[in-house]
């Protein structure tokens, strides 16, 4: 008898499913993103500190931290900065507005031999990009001179990137 119950109790739970069973469809969609070549580029100051006399090299460093699309190839310049007659060949340094100047540079190398400026081709810096941040260090220099008046000399430079 426990087993006629059961398969009754059995058979009515299989009538009940079929009763309330659901029609399914399925419908499927893309999902895309389209990637184009771009770049961030950002930067830290350059800081020569305090100093006396300029009768040796003052050499200091700085990073720019470069952003680009994996592959992509990009092109780095530094401009001559806003100082009144710098030029990428000889940038300077000037303490206030028509204020005496320093004359620094910046350079691609360690051993300040490669002006970076800001000629795509020519001697700004190059490099391929890998979709994370890479760093680039800048190299600058106060080579021995006359000292001028004391003060606190500045520059803004502009670093482009192009790609």
């Amino acid at each position: 008898m426990k087993i006629v119950k059961a398969l009754a109790l059995v058979a009515t739970l299989i009538g009940a499913q079929n009763a309330f069973a659901v029609t399914t469809q399925t419908s499927q969609f893309q999902v895309s993103l389209t990637l184009q070549a771009a770049c961030t580029i950002t930067s830290s100051a350059l800081n020569f500190g305090t100093q006396g006399v300029l009768t040796s090299a003052i050499n200091q460093s700085t990073s720019l931290s470069v952003t680009c699309t994996n592959a992509a190839p990009y092109s780095i310049g530094l401009d001559a900065g806003n100082v009144t007659g710098s030029a990428v060949s000889s940038r300077l340094l000037q303490a206030g507005a028509g204020g005496p100047t320093v004359a620094f540079q910046l350079y691609k190398d360690s051993s300040r031999s490669q002006i970076w400026g800001n000629t795509v081709g020519v001697d700004a810096a190059t490099g391929v990009g890998n979709g994370s941040a890479q760093t680039l260090s800048v190299y600058g220099q106060i080579a021995p001179q006359s000292t001028p008046a004391a003060g606190t000399y500045s520059s803004t430079i502009t670093a482009t990137i192009s790609f």
